[in-house]
């Protein structure tokens, strides 16, 4: 014989709500309170979590053709990654003329790679990858900044740089990427087969 208990609210002793429901929606303890989950204990979520932080956005992109000269931001030849089991977690990024906007707020890690190439007979060459952030959608500043620095003739170089966003508002704080080089007809690497300069987005966590 199966029993069945039926209330919107269970107390302690000392009158303080241990169990709440209303309007469908279950409140375990109060603000402050720790819930504590014994060893070997099991959690199954059969639905859709909400409000507890953690990973629930990673995504890549790249630059799918080189491209020579100064960019900012970079523009052209931006897809993201479609190749060798590449799966996102959650929503997309988005971009327009360069401008990445978040899917959701949170506090984000940007990570960016860039390949370069030299042409041959050049000096005293220099690439930067720079991750250019904006809070108001309009003032970009400079977060991050890596570095290559070839020496002369055809090389070949990379840079990694990487800032950590607190992404409060979707529509005011967005991310943009800019090279710049001393020789116009440097290289940026892309190939749409293969990551040689792109972008990492991964949420950490709430704001």
């Amino acid at each position: 014989m199966t029993s069945i208990l039926k209330a919107d609210t269970i107390q302690d002793a000392a009158g303080n709500n241990i169990i709440n429901e209303n309007a469908d929606t279950i409140t375990i303890g109060a603000s402050g309170d720790t819930i504590t989950i014994p060893a070997g204990a099991t959690i199954t979520n059969s639905g859709t979590a909400s409000g507890f932080g953690g990973i629930t956005v990673a995504g890549m992109w790249r630059v799918t053709a080189s491209s020579t000269g100064d960019q900012n931001p970079i523009t052209s030849n931006l897809e993201e990654v479609d190749t060798d089991g590449y799966a996102r977690l959650g929503s997309a990024m988005t971009e327009s003329s360069g401008i990445f906007t978040f899917p959701s707020t949170g506090i984000y890690l940007i990570q960016a790679q860039g390949s370069f190439q030299t042409e041959s007979g050049q000096s005293s060459n220099y690439h930067t990858l720079q991750i250019q952030t904006t809070e108001n959608d309009s003032a970009y500043g400079t977060a991050a900044v890596g570095w290559d620095g070839g020496v002369d003739a055809t090389e070949y170089g990379g840079c990694f740089t990487q800032h950590i966003f607190d992404v409060t508002s979707t529509s005011t704080h967005k991310v943009k990427f800019a090279v710049d080089t001393n020789h116009s007809t440097s290289y940026t690497l892309g190939n749409s087969n293969e990551t040689y300069t792109g972008f990492t987005f991964i949420r950490l966590g709430d704001t």
